[in-house]
């Protein structure tokens, strides 16, 4: 993993305290894409579960998850695709 995969494992753990936390790179798949950057780190899917996210519905859910990685969002990272998802939930 790189230094942007490992920030934004680490703000969604102190965020959220998952209990599932899936973080993919998936920049390879948008290479010479807009946004796209060499050495990827550039696109993410995130699949998160957490108790925070209980009773919340889906757009709630990822404005928390954007809120957390703002910084991440602003600079090297293009695209993120996110699942958040309540315990008991399925994805």
């Amino acid at each position: 993993m790189g230094a942007v995969s490992d920030s934004v494992r680490q703000k969604l753990t102190q965020a959220f305290a998952p209990t599932r936390l899936e973080v993919q790179d998936d920049s390879a798949r948008h290479k010479g894409h807009a946004g796209a950057r060499d050495g990827g780190e550039s696109h993410f899917n995130v699949t998160i579960e957490s108790a925070a996210f209980a009773g919340l519905g889906r757009v709630a859910r990822q404005r928390m998850v954007h809120a957390a990685l703002a910084e991440e969002l602003a600079g090297p990272v293009h695209a993120l695709s996110v699942k958040a998802l309540a315990p008991g939930e399925r994805s």
